[in-house]
């Protein structure tokens, strides 16, 4: 809405003509007090503004428009018969007026100041809108940051703690373990000593024989289990990683089954295998239940032949080409034994499954499941490849060092393939 001062009726009802004529909305004032008091109560976009009236004259009216924080900001036109002079000019540009309009005033040109001006005000009008809403954004943003924050800051906390008491926990578990197996071991070895002492002095013979020979590989039997379910609580301790001669660690797993190799008269080939950054005590178990189960599931009547060999790859992929040093260590130990359906793969990496009853080979179902925990430790993959009478062979992929960044890259590995 435009606003018209003027204390002369006829100027007012002028205008106010030729403003509603295109479409603009008028109100009026006829003195400058009664202006003063519209521009609080109403908002208006422009003013037409009468520099000679009784009272308040138009500059004084203008310099009180132009005070308050409500009005300042809208345009004001002087419209003047009487004070033409550059001086009097010069002064409602002083006052705060964006024009300043001599009598007689051509409509066109009148309308067109009136047209630009309004534009301009309700341009200006937008944009402190679009400011004020920004600024109530970034304040709700600010605010809603400070609370994510917060929130960060509180879940961080309580991570902490319960990663705290989680540590608690695993230690209150690996010390149980410990204890229960120390004394679920103590009656094994116990029924396994006088078990033997009956077998060699009492002279049994036929069913009685049979059934103390049940008890005594029962008994070891359970010696085991308990032996491997500790190894898998051990599994979740704190290890140090360090260079470690995977040769060496292989010699030591034939040296503790030196009597099952003779015994079975295996063929075990190594070929040459190099030094990473392993945690040695568990590298060394994952060779000993891969190499023992080789030895194990043997074809019948068949002289177990193993072999062990490892080089370097630029990725991790089972197939990837040899490289002479690569990111990664690619381990494979493979036998000629009885093997398996490929379709079995995952089933054999979970703890407590067999393929083959206890009856035809012993096991307790957890070796391959401790496997696949060390391999998971060292952030590294592990593939079964077999098929059924053609041997087995295990393919274990490890990073050579440890600031090999594997998270993400071990994921990219064939999805074809089974892996931890």
């Amino acid at each position: 809405m435009i606003l018209i001062v003027d204390d002369k009726p006829e100027n007012i009802y002028a205008l106010q003509q030729i403003l509603e004529l295109n479409q603009f909305a008028t109100d009026a004032a006829s003195s400058g007090e009664e202006a003063l008091k519209k521009l609080l109560k109403s908002d208006y976009a422009l003013i037409i503004l009468d520099v000679q009236m009784p009272g308040m004259d138009g500059f004084e009216v203008a310099e009180a428009i132009t005070s308050f924080n409500k009005t300042r900001d809208i345009p004001i036109i002087f419209l003047s018969a009487v004070n033409t002079h550059k001086r009097f000019v010069t002064k409602g540009f002083e006052s705060g007026a964006v024009d300043y309009i001599t009598k007689p005033v051509d409509p066109d040109i009148l309308i067109l100041k009136v047209r630009n001006f309004y534009r301009l005000y309700e341009k200006t009008q937008a944009l402190k809108f679009a400011e004020r809403e920004l600024k109530a954004l970034n304040e709700s943003l600010e605010r809603r940051v400070a609370e994510r924050t917060r929130e960060l800051q509180d879940a961080g906390r309580e991570l902490a703690e319960r990663n705290r008491e989680l540590e608690i926990s695993n230690h209150d578990l690996q010390q149980f373990a410990s204890v229960a197996s120390h004394d679920l071991r103590e009656p094994l070895r116990k029924i396994q000593l006088y078990g033997n002492m009956l077998a060699d002095d009492a002279g049994l013979a036929g069913r009685q024989a049979q059934h103390l020979d049940k008890i005594i590989r029962s008994a070891e039997r359970m010696n085991n289990l308990i032996q491997d379910l500790l190894s898998v609580t051990k599994l979740s301790e704190a290890e140090r990683f360090e260079p470690t001669a995977l040769s060496a660690l292989v010699q030591d797993v034939l040296s503790d089954l030196e009597l099952v190799i003779r015994e079975k008269s295996a063929q075990i080939d190594i070929g040459p295998l190099p030094t990473i950054q392993v945690i040695p005590g568990l590298i060394r178990q994952l060779f000993l239940n891969i190499v023992s189960n080789a030895l194990k599931f043997a074809k019948p009547g068949a002289i177990p032949q193993v072999r062990v060999e490892a080089d370097f790859t630029d990725a991790p992929d089972p197939d990837a080409a040899p490289v002479a040093e690569g990111p990664f260590c690619r381990i494979v130990i493979g036998d000629e034994g009885i093997g398996f359906d490929e379709k079995y793969t995952s089933k054999i990496f979970t703890l407590f499954q067999r393929l083959h009853g206890r009856e035809e080979y012993e096991g307790t179902g957890i070796g391959l499941a401790i496997v696949k925990k060390i391999v998971e430790k060292h952030n590294g993959l592990i593939f079964a490849r077999s098929k059924p009478g053609e041997g087995a062979r295990f393919i274990v992929l490890l990073p050579a060092h440890r600031d090999v960044q594997t998270a993400s890259s071990l994921e990219s590995a064939s999805t074809t393939e089974t892996s931890l």
